[in-house]
């Protein structure tokens, strides 16, 4: 017997996705939510930062002013009036994300459930078996063994919410979200540190978009220490003193811990119903169904990237295929990545170096923003750089720096995804003047008719 088509066991990205979708299809839908709905992305994570990081745009052009012609002094940044910016942005979704759900009429039972049987949860003494269950309980911020989070020792979930802007900032990972964090606290005024134990930042990315990445942000005055990492961090009462690996010491008014993000799994009683797991995320087969018959698992609780936009898809594709239709799993290297500092990096695809492993034969190339009008307007530097196989196959990853590049990786992820010719969508007409017109002339000059480039 079963309570419900759909049993959702968490209410963020992947399973408020889910949850709609299948309420879409017909399917009668419960969500067990120990918080708010939206998780992690809403309250935590893409929104709250990147309406700071709007924040910090608005005060860099302030600063800018003059350049451009217009009178303006920067006095600084009023965090609390910041901060309820980002409420207000926080708050509008969140109130039509519950006007949704109560649209599509899907129960919303509050509490920390755990399964008590294979599709069977139980949450504050009421136990709901779903026909299908899907996990979708999202990742925690990562701490560092040894290093105590304090006043001053903060993660993501602290720093979205400071109410001042720190004199003096040491960044313990180069990663996305330390890098957007470092850029924000670089326009709010502070003295900012990156620290990364790799060899460069955004390891994950090109390593080209890396290097573009890393001096921009040291032109910004970002100090940036690679192939480094931290022996100590001790708190004081006035600061916070790092010991590194190579001997030296940076004092800093706060640390962020940004190392990444863990997979929220943990308690609750995957095991006892058989789910495997692989270092704490869930494992699953293409259709993301886990070693459990009739149970499935979204987002972040799978391995792979930790984005938001790959929970929506996974969610949207689990409801899909629980209704008996043939959805298409978009993952991997098909998925747009963006890391939103100033410049920001969007990618798509395969990298140099794993496009060189998979094909041999690679044809790569550069088309400089400085050659783009609107880049030039906005005064934004960067690159759009653009891999094919072999010398005359199909793009196989886009990779972009400058201001609002995230804006631009959609026509990419549609060429490569698609298995387009750099002459195909060198053919397509973009708009004068626009930034999308570097993606264009990039591929115009990858198929060999270069225009506003040197050849």
């Amino acid at each position: 017997m079963t309570d419900v088509d759909v049993l959702i066991l968490g209410g963020g990205s992947g399973g408020y996705s889910c949850a709609i979708r299948a309420a879409q299809l017909g399917l009668s839908v419960v969500i067990v939510e120990e918080d708010k709905l939206g998780g992690t992305c809403l309250h935590r994570g893409c929104i709250p930062t990147k309406a700071l990081l709007h924040t910090a745009e608005i005060a860099d052009a302030v600063r800018g002013a003059s350049d451009v012609g217009v009178g303006a002094s920067f006095s600084g940044v009023d965090v609390p009036a910041a901060l309820g910016y980002q409420q207000r942005v926080v708050d509008g979704l969140y109130a039509g994300l519950q006007g949704l759900l109560k649209q599509q009429a899907i129960e919303i039972v509050y509490g920390r459930g755990h399964l008590v049987g294979p599709k069977t949860v139980e949450v504050g003494g009421r136990e709901i078996t779903g026909g299908s269950l899907v996990l979708a309980t999202g990742s925690y911020s990562r701490e560092v063994p040894g290093i105590a989070i304090t006043d001053r020792v903060i993660t993501s979930d602290d720093a979205i919410s400071l109410d001042r802007v720190p004199e003096s900032v040491v960044v313990l990972g180069g990663g996305v979200i330390g890098i957007e964090f470092a850029s924000i606290w670089a326009s709010f005024g502070s003295k900012v540190t990156v620290v990364e134990a790799l060899d460069r930042i955004v390891p994950g990315e090109d390593e080209w978009a890396s290097k573009q990445l890393t001096r921009a942000l040291k032109k910004r005055g970002i100090d940036i220490r690679v192939g480094t990492k931290v022996e100590a961090v001790v708190s004081s009462d006035s600061h916070v003193a790092v010991s590194l690996s190579n001997g030296n010491k940076v004092d800093a008014d706060i640390v962020l811990v940004a190392v990444g993000r863990g997979p929220r799994t943990e308690g609750l009683g995957l095991a006892e119903v058989g789910i495997a797991t692989e270092r704490g995320f869930v494992t699953v087969d293409d259709n993301l169904v886990t070693t459990v018959p009739g149970v499935y698992a979204v987002g972040d609780i799978v391995a792979g990237y930790q984005l938001a936009h790959r929970g929506f898809q996974h969610g949207i594709f689990v409801a899909e295929h629980i209704a008996g239709r043939e959805p298409i799993r978009v993952d991997g290297a098909n998925l747009p990545r963006v890391t939103y500092s100033h410049p920001e990096v969007a990618s798509v695809g395969l990298t140099e170096h794993a496009a060189e492993e998979k094909y041999g034969t690679i044809t790569a190339l550069v088309y400089d923003l400085g050659g783009n009008g609107k880049s030039r307007i906005l005064g934004t530097a960067g690159g759009v750089k653009v891999i094919r196989s072999g010398v005359d196959g199909p793009v196989v990853g886009v990779h972009i720096v400058g201001d609002r590049a995230g804006e631009l990786i959609g026509e990419a992820q549609l060429a490569v995804a698609w298995e387009a010719l750099p002459s195909e969508v060198g053919a397509f007409v973009h708009a004068h003047p626009t930034q999308n017109e570097a993606l264009g002339e990039a591929m115009m000059a990858l198929s060999g008719s270069p225009l506003h480039r040197h050849s």
